[in-house]
């Protein structure tokens, strides 16, 4: 073999070599952008779900057990305006929510946590009334 056919071998694995460098390169710079994207959304996952924790754990208050968010509001002015005491369907209604099933034990769930929270009582089987006041 002659020197100028040893050369252009070399030449020849020289262009591969740099052609399959300039690829791993490319998807280096891929991975690295998609890694980026991904580390972003867990840490948006993250704050997320601090936040909701924190929100959890104020939702009732320690002086003021009221409860913060809006549903649970809804249903305190609907039972502070009733005379008696109320079922899960009858709030549903007074708060222009289709009384359908999933509505109805949803609304039910939202009044035992209350009364769990003794914020309302229910002296009869879902007979649901505002607590009386703590002193």
């Amino acid at each position: 073999m002659n020197l100028p056919a040893i050369l252009d071998l070399i030449a020849e694995r020289e262009t591969t070599a740099r052609q399959a460098a300039d690829q791993l390169r490319e998807k280096i710079t891929t991975l690295t952008a998609e890694l980026a994207r991904i580390d972003s959304d867990l840490a948006d996952l993250a704050t997320t779900r601090t936040t909701l924790r924190t929100l959890a754990a104020t939702e009732f208050t320690a002086e003021d057990p009221t409860i913060a968010s809006a549903p649970y509001q809804q249903i305190l002015h609907v039972l502070t305006t009733a005379p008696t005491g109320m079922r899960a369907k009858g709030i549903c209604l007074a708060l222009g929510v289709e009384p359908s099933p999933k509505h109805v034990e949803a609304t039910r769930a939202k009044l035992k946590r209350m009364v769990n929270h003794q914020v309302l009582t229910e002296d009869e089987p879902g007979m649901f009334t505002l607590a009386p006041k703590r002193t």
